[in-house]
């Protein structure tokens, strides 16, 4: 007999399993892929969508017509897309981790980065720009302008607009509530006592504005 070990083809038990699994784990993976292009949830009632469509987004009050691939982000459609531009809704780490690009879809906060263009038809959106009435400063606005809140600035309309948005609903909220609702947003500058002076104030505000 002759010796498996010197023969032309090496094949031991460990080495077959492991084959055999990698095959076995490829075919499940094509057939599941399949079945999901085929099945229904790709299909019935979804509008498939290729290549630059023209939406109509609306953005602080106003009808907006804008161009975008069904990849593009609401915070790309808003600062490239958009004329003229919405780039006070700031690009920092574009993966939902420090809170800049925070804008109020139908008046909750929400990150920009994280969402679809194409998602937000038929939504109200508002960004940093749409938050004052006129001429008339938001209360966290003004807050933030009297108590020095910021220092490079990136961080500070992602504040802004968790902290109104956290206001808008609740104008009676703690501070500790204030830090939660902006327990999303980082600041690198290490601003933050100013920051929570400026949403106490803004508190204030909203609850003389109430009386």
């Amino acid at each position: 007999m002759g010796d498996p070990k010197r023969s032309g083809v090496d094949l031991s038990r460990r080495g077959f399993l492991k084959s055999a699994g990698g095959l076995a784990a490829g075919g499940a993976l094509g057939e599941s892929t399949l079945a999901v292009a085929n099945s229904g949830l790709l299909g019935d009632g979804v509008e498939r969508l290729s290549g630059e469509v023209e939406i109509e987004l609306t953005l602080n009050g106003a009808k907006r017509k804008v161009k975008v691939e069904p990849r593009t982000t609401l915070l790309s459609a808003l600062r490239e897309r958009v004329e003229p531009s919405l780039s006070g809704t700031k690009e920092v780490c574009d993966m939902g981790s420090c809170g800049a690009c925070t804008v109020h879809v139908d008046q909750k906060p929400a990150y920009a980065c994280l969402l679809l263009a194409v998602d937000c038809v038929g939504k109200s959106i508002t960004t940093i720009e749409g938050l004052a009435k006129g001429d008339e400063l938001h209360p966290v606005q003004k807050a933030f302008c009297e108590h020095d809140a910021l220092m490079c600035g990136f961080c500070t309309p992602g504040f802004v607009m968790a902290l109104s948005a956290c206001l808008d609903v609740e104008p009676e909220a703690t501070l500790d509530e204030l830090k939660e609702a902006c327990a999303g947003n980082v600041c690198r500058c290490g601003t933050y006592p100013h920051i929570f002076e400026a949403a106490v104030a803004a508190q204030r505000a909203k609850q003389g504005a109430k009386r």
